[in-house]
């Protein structure tokens, strides 16, 4: 019997592999618990350094990288990954604003149902996913000959690259034909570890008042080495950008800690980080939900909390 064959689409990174990337394979190795597998990668963009990364992850056949890219659009790149995609069983992306940009498009040209935000992976064609804001485990069985995978990457572990025999092959890029065109890019320059990939998060909520207390909260995560995220609630109140905005609708994250200040803890916002690893929940309410899934809980006016911990650290 033939090995089921995978392709692995890579998200652009200027460091390396990238983060996302790293966890989507690791979700790949645990499909090679049901099945052998024959694993290819695809480069949207990146650069030399993330090319050189991707060969050396181990037991990955090919790394397939365009001669030219237009860009790195969604609308640019589906036609051209549905044309690479056609010999392949499974399709793995990150499901983050990347992968839920291109994988609708990517699906439609193949005429195919994606699985999204995939948790766990319990046999060659049986999924899990969250639904109800994570209130809830659906278990989804598909019989699709091509099975599309959006990948919870919160939910796997990160493969680290080591030596491998993968070979680089050059094949001709996507063309530029939508009736959208990229008119500017912008690259953020970050103070702080990038929310996703941090392994100490500190985030604030409405609890905060206003953009000028998050000052407060910028101290503590410099202490600390940690990213800033933010509740749904602070981010409407316009304290802080909506990049920073952690749960349902936005960043799904699982550092080894979250420090949630002045955050009651809905459910949508549980729903982005309710799998970090330690769970501290800083809030003058005693019966804020949060509490119920921290694993520290400290009952405290913030604005007398926070200049304490910073002195101490």
């Amino acid at each position: 019997m033939n090995n089921a064959k995978v392709l692995v689409i890579l998200e652009p990174a200027d460091d390396g592999l990238g983060v996302a990337n790293a966890r989507v394979l690791g979700a790949v190795n645990c499909l090679r618990q049901h099945l052998a597998l024959d694993c290819d990668l695809v480069i949207c963009g990146g650069n030399a350094l993330q090319v050189d990364a991707a060969l050396a992850v181990a037991d990955v056949g090919q790394v397939i990288c365009a001669d030219q890219l237009p860009d790195s659009q969604a609308e640019t790149l589906a036609p051209w990954l549905a044309t690479l995609a056609i010999p392949y069983d499974y399709l793995f992306i990150a499901s983050n604003s990347f992968g839920k940009n291109l994988l609708p498009r990517l699906a439609a040209l193949l005429d195919n149902q994606p699985v999204t935000d995939v948790i766990a992976i319990k046999s060659a064609n049986r999924f899990q996913r969250p639904i109800y804001a994570g209130s809830a485990i659906a278990n989804v069985h598909t019989e699709q000959p091509q099975i599309l995978l959006g990948i919870r990457t919160s939910a796997f572990d990160a493969v680290v690259p080591g030596s491998s025999s993968a070979r680089r092959l050059v094949v001709p890029g996507p063309v530029a034909q939508s009736l959208s065109r990229l008119i500017r890019e912008e690259t953020v320059v970050l103070e702080r570890p990038e929310l996703t990939a941090a392994r100490v998060v500190v985030s604030g909520g409405r609890g905060l008042q206003n953009r000028e207390n998050f000052a407060l909260l910028y101290s503590l995560a410099d202490k600390l080495g940690a990213a800033v995220g933010a509740s749904r609630a602070a981010v409407d109140a316009g304290f802080v950008a909506n990049d920073l905005q952690v749960g349902q609708t936005g960043k799904v994250i699982a550092p080894d800690l979250y420090i949630a200040v002045g955050i009651s803890g809905a459910v949508q916002h549980l729903a982005g980080m309710s799998e970090a690893r330690v769970i501290v929940a800083i809030n003058k309410d005693p019966d804020a939900p949060i509490f119920e899934v921290a694993d520290y809980g400290l009952v405290a006016d913030l604005f007398e909390a926070l200049p304490e911990l910073i002195k101490q650290l």
